[in-house]
């Protein structure tokens, strides 16, 4: 089993990756503002199912990775650091926007706002290296079998995500107005998230693999 000094480092890097903006939080939150509160809402729920693509993609993956390749930790390891230290440029690059910007969306269907959530998740490059580069940091062998490992942090991840973009999604309209006004305090939002995303990128590339 995951050991809970590790889990709860797991859930602040799963916390920093939702709250860095990405197509998933533009998308949903593009949806609740142009479609509201519902649409929102089923598009969230089509986000959550292609978390479950990358969660049992990532959890077979590496039950396979760490019994061949013991050495593909270390690949792994480095990735993710530098995939870290790009996120941390994006939020403090001159010119980045906000994610409160909507994009004019026309109104669809319930079933389309599902599955283009869905579409918009499995196609997420955020997602996709954070499960391939920093997901399996913190999996290790000695700790049991690999595969219950990564079913507990994946469903710690997606819970993660859905708790605050559900949140976003309900709320989406009032933060969108309120950051118009106040255009200082998303400036220092980016600043913050690129600070502590450096600071786990370098930890992370710090990091010391035990023994099994």
């Amino acid at each position: 089993m995951v050991p809970f000094n590790d889990w709860l480092l797991f859930v602040g890097a799963a916390l920093l990756i939702v709250l860095t903006p990405g197509p998933n939080m533009i998308y949903v939150i593009s949806r609740s503002i142009c479609q509201g509160r519902k649409a929102g809402v089923i598009s969230l729920f089509g986000v959550m199912a292609g978390f479950l693509v990358h969660m049992f993609a990532a959890a077979l993956g590496l039950t396979a990775l760490f019994m061949a390749v013991p050495l593909a930790y270390e690949l792994l390891k480095w990735a993710g650091a530098a995939y870290l230290l790009y996120m941390a440029w994006q939020a403090v690059r001159p010119g980045a926007s906000s994610p409160f910007e909507a994009r004019q969306l026309p109104v669809d269907s319930t079933r389309k706002l599902f599955f283009m959530g869905f579409l918009t998740n499995l196609l997420n490059p955020k997602i996709a290296v954070f499960y391939l580069a920093i997901f399996p940091q913190f999996v290790s062998p000695e700790n049991g079998s690999v595969f219950v490992q990564s079913m507990v942090l994946g469903f710690t991840q997606i819970g993660v995500s859905f708790t605050i973009n559900l949140a976003i999604a309900l709320s989406a309209g009032t933060l969108a107005t309120w950051f118009v006004h106040h255009p200082r305090w998303m400036a220092a939002q980016r600043y913050i998230m690129g600070f502590v995303l450096g600071g786990l990128a370098v930890r992370l590339a710090m990091e010391q693999r035990k023994a099994a």
